[in-house]
């Protein structure tokens, strides 16, 4: 009897599996009922992003939502005639300037009326040994005063800055209290200068307050010169001659019209680029501070160009 209890058992065991089998898999349509909600829910969350590069004929690179997407940290742009805020992102912050601060410079040499075609040689006064900052003027190097401001401004050199601050009446400290004047007349609130390079981080002003100093700055024509020029070749007081570069790439690119423009770094600034532009048929000046990557800042400045363009409809005019 126990035998045949067992046997009995087994085929039952053995019909039930059979039954199963044979049946809609439950757990199995449970599991693509499960995909079948997850999926949908994936493809309409990415949607949007999709939606917005395919209808950019541009390629602007933005959020799902459609606002520009910069890498700056600050970045403001304005009108350069109305003074309308265009696009502004982070600007209220202090920060440090970097070599933007040449601007100043420059500004408080000519407004000096020094004469541009005298010599002024570098000495050792104007080497910075707190900073690692290269530099192709060796103490004894002599340039006009011109040529020390064009150099200053296209390239950034920074002992050229030093020296045109140095040469100043009342010597670099009486420079300094100049460049600070400025800046209150220019209604600057919140920006300090503490040297006449950039190198110093105690420079520090706001985005709001670079708008003013570039569009004072625009109003001299050696300034838009300067800073525009793709390079320039200076000849020292003891004939050997020097080829120097804008620290500006975009100056070259015939795609942009540019009317100033300066760059800035050091650790406690990041990336900066400060500049004015004609972008579809409109002036604007740009500022953008603290970018972290080496041509981030100027991957922003295309995108607020294209950004701009796409929503005005225009190419600039040339």
């Amino acid at each position: 009897m126990v035998v045949r209890r067992i046997v009995i058992r087994s085929v039952a065991c053995a019909l039930s599996a059979v039954v199963l089998l044979a049946s809609p898999p439950l757990v199995a349509a449970d599991s693509k009922q499960r995909v079948a909600v997850k999926y949908p829910s994936q493809s309409a969350a990415q949607t949007p992003a999709r939606k917005y590069a395919s209808d950019n004929p541009n390629n602007v690179e933005l959020t799902a939502a459609g606002v520009l997407n910069l890498k700056s940290a600050t970045a403001l742009v304005v009108g350069l005639d109305d003074g309308q805020t265009i696009y502004a992102k982070n600007t209220q912050g202090i920060t440090p300037i970097a070599s933007i601060t040449k601007l100043m410079t420059a500004m408080v040499v000519l407004d000096a009326g020094l004469p541009l075609e005298e010599t002024i040689t570098i000495a050792r006064a104007d080497l910075n040994f707190g900073k690692r900052s290269n530099s192709r003027l060796g103490v004894g190097t002599g340039l006009t005063r011109r040529d020390m401001l064009r150099v200053a401004l296209m390239s950034s050199e920074n002992r050229a800055a030093a020296s045109l601050a140095r040469a100043y009446p009342g010597g670099a400290e009486a420079f300094i209290a100049a460049m600070n004047r400025k800046a209150v007349e220019l209604g600057m609130w919140n920006t300090r200068f503490a040297d006449a390079t950039g190198l110093s981080s105690e420079n520090v002003s706001t985005a709001e307050d670079l708008v003013k100093m570039v569009k004072s700055a625009y109003e001299y024509s050696l300034i838009r010169e300067f800073t525009t020029a793709p390079a320039h070749e200076v000849e020292t007081a003891t004939g050997r001659n020097l080829k120097f570069r804008n620290s500006n790439g975009l100056v070259k690119n015939p795609a942009w019209e540019i009317g100033l423009s300066k760059t800035g770094y050091i650790s406690e600034a990041g990336r900066c680029l400060v500049l004015q532009a004609r972008i579809a048929a409109r002036p604007v000046v740009i500022v953008l501070l603290d970018s972290w990557g080496k041509y981030t800042r100027i991957g922003d400045a295309n995108r607020i160009k294209k950004w701009i363009e796409s929503h005005t409809g225009r190419k600039p005019v040339g």
